[in-house]
Protein backbone atom coordinates (compact mmCIF):
# COMPACT_ATOMS: atom_id res chain seq x y z
CA UNK A 1 0.00 0.00 0.00
CA UNK A 2 1.51 3.32 -1.01
CA UNK A 3 1.02 6.11 1.16
CA UNK A 4 -1.01 8.88 0.29
CA UNK A 5 -0.98 12.78 0.83
CA UNK A 6 -4.73 14.38 2.14
CA UNK A 7 -4.08 17.96 0.37
CA UNK A 8 -3.79 20.58 2.86
CA UNK A 9 -4.62 23.06 -0.36
CA UNK A 10 -7.24 21.03 -2.33
CA UNK A 11 -8.37 23.96 -4.20
CA UNK A 12 -5.04 25.17 -5.10
CA UNK A 13 -2.97 24.56 -8.26
CA UNK A 14 -0.26 25.77 -9.95
CA UNK A 15 -0.23 30.22 -9.35
CA UNK A 16 -2.04 31.86 -12.49
CA UNK A 17 1.83 33.88 -12.65
CA UNK A 18 3.24 30.59 -13.38
CA UNK A 19 0.87 29.42 -15.39
CA UNK A 20 0.60 32.52 -17.70
CA UNK A 21 4.57 33.24 -17.39
CA UNK A 22 4.85 29.51 -18.91
CA UNK A 23 2.68 30.43 -21.53
CA UNK A 24 4.32 33.39 -22.42
CA UNK A 25 7.24 31.20 -22.74
CA UNK A 26 5.93 28.65 -24.86
CA UNK A 27 4.34 31.53 -27.30
CA UNK A 28 7.33 33.90 -27.28
CA UNK A 29 4.90 36.70 -26.14
CA UNK A 30 5.49 39.70 -23.96
CA UNK A 31 5.08 39.26 -20.17
CA UNK A 32 3.10 42.18 -18.82
CA UNK A 33 1.21 39.58 -16.05
CA UNK A 34 4.32 38.67 -13.62
CA UNK A 35 4.84 41.93 -11.50
CA UNK A 36 9.02 42.16 -11.70
CA UNK A 37 11.01 44.88 -13.89
CA UNK A 38 12.79 44.07 -17.31
CA UNK A 39 15.05 46.48 -16.62
CA UNK A 40 18.63 45.93 -15.09
CA UNK A 41 18.89 47.21 -10.82
CA UNK A 42 21.07 49.70 -9.37
CA UNK A 43 24.72 48.53 -10.36
CA UNK A 44 26.19 50.07 -7.71
CA UNK A 45 23.86 47.61 -5.58
CA UNK A 46 25.20 44.85 -7.05
CA UNK A 47 28.95 45.83 -6.13
CA UNK A 48 27.73 46.27 -2.87
CA UNK A 49 26.98 43.18 -2.55
CA UNK A 50 30.06 41.33 -5.00
CA UNK A 51 31.89 43.21 -2.16
CA UNK A 52 30.42 42.08 0.67
CA UNK A 53 31.18 38.15 -0.56
CA UNK A 54 34.48 39.27 -1.49
CA UNK A 55 34.97 40.68 1.91
CA UNK A 56 33.90 37.59 3.33
CA UNK A 57 30.64 37.96 4.59
CA UNK A 58 28.99 34.45 3.32
CA UNK A 59 27.88 33.19 6.68
CA UNK A 60 24.72 33.33 8.62
CA UNK A 61 23.73 36.91 10.03
CA UNK A 62 21.95 37.01 12.84
CA UNK A 63 18.66 35.05 13.09
CA UNK A 64 16.52 38.76 13.37
CA UNK A 65 18.80 40.15 10.10
CA UNK A 66 21.62 42.40 10.14
CA UNK A 67 22.02 44.30 13.41
CA UNK A 68 23.23 47.16 10.81
CA UNK A 69 20.47 46.29 8.59
CA UNK A 70 17.73 46.76 10.97
CA UNK A 71 19.50 50.29 12.69
CA UNK A 72 19.41 51.95 8.79
CA UNK A 73 15.54 50.10 8.98
CA UNK A 74 14.40 51.89 12.18
CA UNK A 75 16.54 55.41 10.59
CA UNK A 76 14.12 54.87 7.44
CA UNK A 77 11.06 54.28 9.26
CA UNK A 78 11.48 57.37 11.44
CA UNK A 79 12.33 59.50 8.84
CA UNK A 80 9.34 58.41 6.19
CA UNK A 81 6.57 57.60 9.30
CA UNK A 82 7.43 59.88 12.58
CA UNK A 83 7.33 56.62 14.18
CA UNK A 84 10.53 55.14 16.23
CA UNK A 85 10.73 51.02 16.30
CA UNK A 86 13.23 49.80 18.23
CA UNK A 87 15.61 47.85 16.10
CA UNK A 88 16.83 45.03 17.70
CA UNK A 89 12.94 44.23 18.98
CA UNK A 90 10.63 45.47 16.17
CA UNK A 91 12.19 44.93 13.10
CA UNK A 92 12.95 41.04 11.91
CA UNK A 93 14.48 40.53 8.62
CA UNK A 94 13.02 37.83 5.98
CA UNK A 95 12.91 35.82 2.83
CA UNK A 96 10.60 37.87 1.40
CA UNK A 97 7.47 39.47 2.21
CA UNK A 98 5.25 36.70 1.09
CA UNK A 99 6.90 34.60 3.61
CA UNK A 100 7.08 37.46 6.31
CA UNK A 101 3.06 37.63 5.88
CA UNK A 102 3.01 33.60 6.16
CA UNK A 103 5.15 33.88 9.48
CA UNK A 104 2.51 36.06 10.83
CA UNK A 105 -0.38 34.22 9.87
CA UNK A 106 1.15 31.31 11.34
CA UNK A 107 2.46 33.28 14.63
CA UNK A 108 -1.27 34.02 15.62
CA UNK A 109 -3.95 31.97 14.20
CA UNK A 110 -5.49 29.00 15.79
CA UNK A 111 -7.83 26.78 14.24
CA UNK A 112 -11.21 28.03 13.37
CA UNK A 113 -9.87 31.95 13.54
CA UNK A 114 -11.54 33.82 11.12
CA UNK A 115 -9.48 36.47 8.82
CA UNK A 116 -11.16 39.22 6.92
CA UNK A 117 -9.59 39.98 3.51
CA UNK A 118 -10.61 42.00 0.69
CA UNK A 119 -10.65 40.67 -2.99
CA UNK A 120 -9.48 40.58 -5.59
CA UNK A 121 -6.24 39.77 -3.06
CA UNK A 122 -2.88 38.29 -3.96
CA UNK A 123 -3.07 35.22 -3.99
CA UNK A 124 -0.78 34.03 -1.36
CA UNK A 125 -2.97 35.41 1.00
CA UNK A 126 -6.16 32.78 1.66
CA UNK A 127 -3.46 29.98 1.25
CA UNK A 128 -1.44 31.13 4.07
CA UNK A 129 -4.81 31.32 6.08
CA UNK A 130 -6.24 28.43 5.35
CA UNK A 131 -2.79 26.11 5.93
CA UNK A 132 -3.27 27.37 9.93
CA UNK A 133 -6.45 25.98 10.21
CA UNK A 134 -8.37 29.21 10.03
CA UNK A 135 -10.83 30.42 7.74
CA UNK A 136 -10.80 33.38 5.47
CA UNK A 137 -13.63 35.74 5.46
CA UNK A 138 -13.80 37.17 1.99
CA UNK A 139 -15.21 41.14 1.19
CA UNK A 140 -15.20 42.72 -2.36
CA UNK A 141 -13.64 45.78 -2.74
CA UNK A 142 -15.99 48.16 -4.78
CA UNK A 143 -16.12 48.54 -8.12
CA UNK A 144 -14.77 50.61 -10.07
CA UNK A 145 -12.77 52.08 -7.43
CA UNK A 146 -11.78 49.24 -5.73
CA UNK A 147 -12.56 50.85 -2.08
CA UNK A 148 -13.01 49.23 1.13
CA UNK A 149 -16.65 48.47 1.90
CA UNK A 150 -16.88 49.21 5.70
CA UNK A 151 -19.71 48.55 6.52
CA UNK A 152 -19.56 45.35 5.30
CA UNK A 153 -16.79 44.89 7.24
CA UNK A 154 -18.53 45.42 10.55
CA UNK A 155 -21.30 42.95 9.49
CA UNK A 156 -18.31 40.36 9.72
CA UNK A 157 -16.82 40.83 12.58
CA UNK A 158 -17.77 38.44 15.22
CA UNK A 159 -15.68 36.62 17.91
CA UNK A 160 -14.16 34.10 16.11
CA UNK A 161 -12.15 37.80 13.86
CA UNK A 162 -8.74 36.88 14.78
CA UNK A 163 -7.55 39.72 12.06
CA UNK A 164 -8.38 41.52 9.46
CA UNK A 165 -5.33 41.92 6.48
CA UNK A 166 -4.75 45.30 4.45
CA UNK A 167 -3.01 45.96 1.49
CA UNK A 168 -1.81 49.07 -0.23
CA UNK A 169 -0.71 49.99 -2.09
CA UNK A 170 -3.09 47.42 -3.84
CA UNK A 171 -1.90 44.32 -5.41
CA UNK A 172 -3.69 43.88 -8.11
CA UNK A 173 -5.93 47.13 -8.85
CA UNK A 174 -3.63 49.67 -7.77
CA UNK A 175 -5.60 51.29 -5.27
CA UNK A 176 -4.30 53.14 -1.80
CA UNK A 177 -6.33 53.45 1.40
CA UNK A 178 -6.76 57.27 3.01
CA UNK A 179 -7.19 58.94 5.79
CA UNK A 180 -10.91 57.76 6.00
CA UNK A 181 -10.03 54.34 5.41
CA UNK A 182 -8.05 54.57 8.31
CA UNK A 183 -10.32 56.13 10.62
CA UNK A 184 -12.94 53.70 9.58
CA UNK A 185 -10.05 50.73 10.64
CA UNK A 186 -9.70 52.37 14.02
CA UNK A 187 -12.95 52.54 15.16
CA UNK A 188 -13.34 48.80 14.11
CA UNK A 189 -10.68 47.43 15.83
CA UNK A 190 -11.10 49.63 18.83
CA UNK A 191 -11.45 47.78 22.09
CA UNK A 192 -11.06 44.52 20.47
CA UNK A 193 -8.47 41.45 20.52
CA UNK A 194 -8.48 41.81 16.15
CA UNK A 195 -5.08 41.97 14.72
CA UNK A 196 -4.34 43.90 11.48
CA UNK A 197 -1.65 42.21 8.91
CA UNK A 198 -0.94 45.30 6.80
CA UNK A 199 1.28 44.31 3.40
CA UNK A 200 2.96 47.23 2.31
CA UNK A 201 5.42 45.96 -0.05
CA UNK A 202 4.89 49.02 -2.59
CA UNK A 203 5.26 51.42 0.00
CA UNK A 204 7.54 53.59 -2.57
CA UNK A 205 5.61 53.10 -5.20
CA UNK A 206 2.95 55.78 -4.91
CA UNK A 207 1.59 57.95 -7.36
CA UNK A 208 -0.60 61.13 -8.52
CA UNK A 209 0.77 63.42 -5.63
CA UNK A 210 -0.55 60.56 -2.92
CA UNK A 211 1.08 59.40 0.42
CA UNK A 212 1.39 55.64 1.43
CA UNK A 213 -0.85 56.09 4.49
CA UNK A 214 1.35 53.25 6.74
CA UNK A 215 0.15 51.75 9.73
CA UNK A 216 3.18 52.25 11.47
CA UNK A 217 2.40 56.02 11.62
CA UNK A 218 -0.89 55.38 13.63
CA UNK A 219 0.03 53.78 17.46
CA UNK A 220 -3.38 52.94 18.07
CA UNK A 221 -3.05 50.80 14.89
CA UNK A 222 0.40 49.62 15.04
CA UNK A 223 0.08 48.39 18.99
CA UNK A 224 -1.29 45.44 16.91
CA UNK A 225 -0.43 45.07 13.71
CA UNK A 226 2.33 42.91 11.55
CA UNK A 227 3.34 45.13 8.90
CA UNK A 228 5.36 43.83 5.87
CA UNK A 229 8.08 45.38 3.77
CA UNK A 230 9.85 44.35 0.46
CA UNK A 231 13.17 45.25 -0.77
CA UNK A 232 12.73 43.44 -3.95
CA UNK A 233 9.89 45.70 -5.15
CA UNK A 234 12.46 48.99 -3.94
CA UNK A 235 15.13 47.91 -5.51
CA UNK A 236 14.25 46.30 -8.90
CA UNK A 237 15.26 43.04 -7.23
CA UNK A 238 12.37 40.74 -6.95
CA UNK A 239 14.75 37.22 -7.44
CA UNK A 240 16.70 38.26 -4.13
CA UNK A 241 13.67 37.65 -2.28
CA UNK A 242 14.28 39.82 0.56
CA UNK A 243 11.76 41.65 3.35
CA UNK A 244 10.98 42.69 6.59
CA UNK A 245 8.17 42.91 9.39
CA UNK A 246 8.12 45.27 11.83
CA UNK A 247 6.20 44.76 14.86
CA UNK A 248 5.46 45.58 18.41
CA UNK A 249 8.01 43.60 20.85
CA UNK A 250 5.51 41.04 22.05
CA UNK A 251 4.68 40.34 18.81
CA UNK A 252 7.72 40.36 17.30
CA UNK A 253 8.56 37.71 19.93
CA UNK A 254 6.52 35.31 18.91
CA UNK A 255 7.04 35.84 15.27
CA UNK A 256 10.16 35.32 15.63
CA UNK A 257 9.75 31.74 17.48
CA UNK A 258 7.90 30.70 14.24
CA UNK A 259 11.16 31.98 11.63
CA UNK A 260 13.61 30.52 13.77
CA UNK A 261 12.80 27.04 13.13
CA UNK A 262 11.51 27.71 9.48
CA UNK A 263 13.93 29.77 7.33
CA UNK A 264 16.05 30.40 10.28
CA UNK A 265 18.03 33.60 8.91
CA UNK A 266 17.79 35.08 5.56
CA UNK A 267 20.45 36.05 2.74
CA UNK A 268 23.73 37.59 4.27
CA UNK A 269 25.58 39.50 1.40
CA UNK A 270 22.69 41.29 0.48
CA UNK A 271 21.85 42.64 4.31
CA UNK A 272 25.46 44.09 4.57
CA UNK A 273 24.63 45.77 0.46
CA UNK A 274 21.52 47.21 1.92
CA UNK A 275 22.45 48.59 5.06
CA UNK A 276 24.88 50.93 3.57
CA UNK A 277 22.76 51.35 0.04
CA UNK A 278 20.13 52.68 2.48
CA UNK A 279 21.67 55.53 3.40
CA UNK A 280 20.89 56.97 -0.38
CA UNK A 281 17.51 58.14 0.27
CA UNK A 282 16.96 59.41 -2.69
CA UNK A 283 16.97 55.33 -4.24
CA UNK A 284 13.80 55.34 -3.16
CA UNK A 285 12.13 58.41 -2.34
CA UNK A 286 12.36 59.01 -6.53
CA UNK A 287 10.70 55.69 -6.90
CA UNK A 288 7.18 56.79 -7.03
CA UNK A 289 7.48 59.11 -9.91
CA UNK A 290 9.72 56.86 -11.91
CA UNK A 291 7.07 54.71 -11.66
CA UNK A 292 5.16 57.27 -12.34
CA UNK A 293 6.44 58.01 -15.87
CA UNK A 294 6.14 54.34 -16.76
CA UNK A 295 2.51 54.45 -16.05
CA UNK A 296 1.28 57.34 -17.79
CA UNK A 297 3.57 56.27 -20.75
CA UNK A 298 2.25 52.67 -20.71
CA UNK A 299 -1.13 54.62 -20.51
CA UNK A 300 -0.86 57.05 -23.37
CA UNK A 301 0.28 54.01 -25.69
CA UNK A 302 -2.62 52.58 -24.39
CA UNK A 303 -5.16 54.98 -25.42
CA UNK A 304 -4.81 53.61 -29.09
CA UNK A 305 -6.21 50.16 -28.13
CA UNK A 306 -9.48 49.44 -27.37
CA UNK A 307 -8.59 48.41 -23.74
CA UNK A 308 -10.33 51.16 -21.13
CA UNK A 309 -7.25 52.20 -17.83
CA UNK A 310 -9.27 52.00 -14.61
CA UNK A 311 -7.09 54.23 -12.11
CA UNK A 312 -3.87 53.04 -10.61
CA UNK A 313 -2.17 55.10 -7.98
CA UNK A 314 0.43 52.54 -7.18
CA UNK A 315 2.14 49.55 -7.09
CA UNK A 316 3.79 47.68 -10.52
CA UNK A 317 -0.05 47.47 -12.44
CA UNK A 318 -2.84 49.28 -13.78
CA UNK A 319 -6.27 46.93 -14.55
CA UNK A 320 -7.89 47.63 -18.16
CA UNK A 321 -10.84 47.15 -18.84
CA UNK A 322 -11.63 45.17 -22.05
CA UNK A 323 -15.50 45.24 -22.06
CA UNK A 324 -15.59 47.06 -25.48
CA UNK A 325 -13.79 43.95 -27.07
CA UNK A 326 -15.33 40.82 -26.03
CA UNK A 327 -17.50 38.78 -23.80
CA UNK A 328 -15.13 35.98 -23.21
CA UNK A 329 -13.95 35.12 -20.02
CA UNK A 330 -10.93 37.05 -18.28
CA UNK A 331 -9.09 33.51 -18.32
CA UNK A 332 -9.78 32.59 -21.92
CA UNK A 333 -9.37 36.18 -23.14
CA UNK A 334 -6.10 36.17 -21.20
CA UNK A 335 -5.01 33.04 -22.59
CA UNK A 336 -5.90 34.28 -26.13
CA UNK A 337 -4.16 37.40 -26.08
CA UNK A 338 -1.31 35.18 -25.45
CA UNK A 339 -1.38 33.08 -28.03
CA UNK A 340 -2.99 34.97 -30.82
CA UNK A 341 -1.41 38.14 -29.92
CA UNK A 342 1.75 37.73 -28.57
CA UNK A 343 0.56 39.74 -25.12
CA UNK A 344 0.36 38.15 -21.66
CA UNK A 345 -1.59 39.60 -18.87
CA UNK A 346 -3.12 38.09 -15.34
CA UNK A 347 -7.06 38.07 -15.52
CA UNK A 348 -8.43 39.83 -12.00
CA UNK A 349 -10.34 36.65 -11.78
CA UNK A 350 -7.90 34.80 -10.47
CA UNK A 351 -7.34 37.16 -7.67
CA UNK A 352 -10.97 36.21 -6.16
CA UNK A 353 -12.44 32.46 -4.48
CA UNK A 354 -15.78 33.05 -5.78
CA UNK A 355 -16.30 33.27 -9.72
CA UNK A 356 -15.87 36.85 -10.39
CA UNK A 357 -16.04 38.18 -13.86
CA UNK A 358 -15.67 41.98 -14.50
CA UNK A 359 -13.42 41.98 -17.89
CA UNK A 360 -10.60 43.29 -16.41
CA UNK A 361 -7.01 42.33 -17.11
CA UNK A 362 -3.82 43.05 -14.79
CA UNK A 363 -1.35 44.85 -16.79
CA UNK A 364 2.47 45.12 -15.38
CA UNK A 365 3.33 48.26 -16.84
CA UNK A 366 6.95 48.43 -14.62
CA UNK A 367 8.92 47.42 -18.07
CA UNK A 368 11.36 49.08 -20.64
CA UNK A 369 9.82 51.46 -22.77
CA UNK A 370 10.63 49.49 -25.71
CA UNK A 371 8.59 46.94 -24.03
CA UNK A 372 5.69 48.69 -23.53
CA UNK A 373 6.10 49.90 -26.96
CA UNK A 374 6.35 46.68 -28.06
CA UNK A 375 3.47 45.27 -26.43
CA UNK A 376 1.07 48.24 -27.21
CA UNK A 377 1.59 47.79 -30.85
CA UNK A 378 0.54 43.84 -30.54
CA UNK A 379 -2.71 44.96 -28.78
CA UNK A 380 -3.27 47.85 -31.24
CA UNK A 381 -3.80 44.68 -33.63
CA UNK A 382 -7.13 43.74 -31.31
Amino acid sequence: MQPTIKSKLPYAGTTIFTEMSVLAAEHNAINLGQGFPDFDMSPQLVSLVNKAMQAGNNQYVHMNGLPLLRERIAEKIEKLYAAKVNATNEITVTPGGTYALYTAFTTILQKGDEVIIFEPAYDCYIPAIELNGAVAVTIPLLLPSYKIDWIAVKEKINPATKAILINSPHNPTGAVIDEADIDALKAIVKDTGIFILSDEVYEHLIFDGKKHLSILKYPELYERSFVHFSFGKTYHCTGWKLGYCVAPASLTKEFRKVHQFNAFTSFGPTQYALAEFLQQENEYLQLGSFVQQKRDYFMQLMTETKFAALPSYGSYFQLYSYANITDEKEKDFAVRLTKDYGVTTIPVSAFYRQPTENKVLRFCFTKKESTLEAAAEKLLKL
